[in-house]
């Protein structure tokens, strides 16, 4: 079976079973999301992607039977991809008779087609085996607009202050872990794999040379229709590459160090993959998906993650500092079963809260208004300890649960950004947080390993080791003395005290 590729453009998305009030080419159906009927207004084929979701759908409650997390994987990948290979043979030879173009997904069970007729959707909201037609928007990178000053400290010796204030270096003298033995990873803009703060902990690079299979993916096929100028990258590549910045900025504040001074990351010898989710900055629902499915069970250059995924190479914690946002046009619960198999195989999902502060409720977008599924991560400045004023803001907006859970460096958070350079100009926001956070998981799991994999405990430990930290501001009725509250979450990141308490310290 042959995994097709193809532009993702724009959709949108809407609550399955919305009530249509505006005229469309289409015939009313409720399996049809909102904004995929508000596209047929006035055409009768859209040039954009739609994500058809299959009525089965696989069952991986069992994945809680098994103890290592390498079982889990393995169960939650033979029970997804087992899930699709048996029920999307009907679909696919529906798909491939009326000769569209199309991706077959496993980690849901879906199919993401493109440039759909009016006459095509209406077949496919007929079909019993189809549930439900998503629409697939594309979605801009959010940074807040802040100001920083420009790093001019090539030759500097010694950790940054960001990782001394999370309590990384203490972890690295007293514990002797930088996060050995442990592999993160980043969806993002992609990352500059050769950056002197980053080649050698590319877990592709090793004393036979480089290999970028099972290390790096491209799931931007073709140019965002947002976009005016095409990626400097280009588009199915098989080296890793960052077309914007953000990518190698966020992963250098997890690993990096280039031995000569430069220390930005918190676990320097973690290992890191990555897949490029967005293209200049604009990703899609479909996009994020298949980053998701390539770290549940990566696969090797032009491979068919149906066949040759290989749950063993995937990551232990994953880094996602981006959201996808009902306002433009995310429903809230497309990346959903991607989270659930994440957690069910044992791998870390760490969430940028977002950058709509200081109002309450701002975590409005997945996934970190996922509460159960995420540890998501709010921004306070390293220099004074007080939270940035963009900052997104608990309570979830999806299910009232607190948020974030804790908070972490992320205001002019000096890192590597692409042509071997170092910077904190305007490179603040919860994305420069959560890397932390990823960063301090790798030197707790590297020094209790018995921790890999139990994502509940991990989180648990990361908030009760917490720094608290109260606030005279209050949201969702939990005032801000209380401890968690919705400003700071259970308080800001101290990972020598996660590690103490693993270790019988104090």
């Amino acid at each position: 079976m042959k995994i097709k590729h193809f532009l993702l453009s724009i959709g949108a998305i809407s609550v399955m079973g919305t009530q249509y009030t505006q005229a469309s080419i289409l015939p009313l159906n409720p399996k049809v999301d909102r904004y995929v009927q508000d596209q047929f207004k006035s055409t009768n084929q859209i040039k954009s992607t739609i994500l058809v979701v299959l009525k089965n759908q696989a069952d991986l409650s069992s994945a809680e039977s098994f103890t290592s997390r390498e079982e889990k994987g393995q169960y939650v990948y033979d029970a997804l991809r087992n899930t699709a290979l048996a029920t999307q043979g009907p679909l696919v030879n529906f798909l491939q008779a009326k000769k569209v173009r199309f991706r077959q997904f496993y980690i849901e069970n879906m199919i993401a087609v493109e440039n759909p007729t009016a006459d095509l959707v209406t077949a496919l909201a007929a079909r019993q085996d189809v549930a439900r037609i998503m629409g697939n928007p594309n979605v801009k990178l959010k940074l807040p607009v802040t100001k920083g000053l420009l790093a001019s400290r090539a030759n500097l010796a010694g950790p940054e202050q960001n990782l001394v204030r999370v309590g990384a270096t203490k972890v690295w003298e007293n514990y002797h872990v930088r996060g050995e033995g442990i592999v993160v990873a980043g969806q993002d803009t992609g990352v500059q794999w050769d950056h002197p703060a980053l080649i050698n902990q590319y877990r592709g690079t090793s004393s036979k040379g480089v290999d970028h299979n099972y290390n790096w993916h491209d799931s931007i096929h073709g140019p965002s229709s947002l976009n005016k100028t095409s990626s400097r990258c280009g588009y199915d590549t098989q080296v890793p590459c960052d077309d914007q910045g953000h990518g190698t900025h966020t992963m250098g504040t997890i690993v990096g160090d280039d031995g000569k001074g430069n220390q930005i990351g918190v676990a320097p010898k973690a290992q890191w993959m990555a897949c490029k989710n967005m293209d200049n900055g604009i990703g899609t629902p479909a996009s994020y998906i298949e980053c998701f499915e390539f770290f549940l069970a990566p696969y090797p250059l032009n491979g068919n993650p149906l066949k040759d995924g290989d749950p063993a190479k995937s990551p232990h914690v994953i880094n996602n500092s981006w959201g996808c946002e009902k306002s433009e046009g995310c429903e809230g619960n497309e990346i959903l079963p991607s989270l659930e198999a994440m957690k069910r195989a044992g791998i870390f999902v760490v969430a940028s809260a977002g950058n709509d502060g200081p109002s309450c409720s701002t975590i409005d977008a997945p996934p970190a208004w996922h509460s159960n599924l995420t540890l998501s991560v709010g921004a306070f400045d390293h220099r004074n300890d007080k939270i940035a004023s963009f900052s997104s803001r608990g309570p979830s907006f999806l299910d009232g649960g607190p948020g974030p859970n804790i908070s972490a460096p992320g205001v002019t958070i000096r890192s590597s950004v692409p042509g071997n350079r170092y910077e904190s100009f305007i490179w603040s926001g919860t994305s420069m947080a959560g890397p932390h956070a990823v960063g301090a998981t790798a030197l707790l799991w590297s020094f209790n390993k018995n921790l890999i994999g139990n994502i509940d405990q991990t989180i648990s430990i990361i908030e009760k080791s917490a720094e608290p930290k109260t606030t005279s501001e209050s949201c969702g009725g939990v005032p801000g003395s209380h401890i968690p509250n919705n400003t700071y979450g259970y308080g800001l990141l101290n990972v020598a005290q996660a590690v103490a308490s693993q270790a019988g310290g104090s």
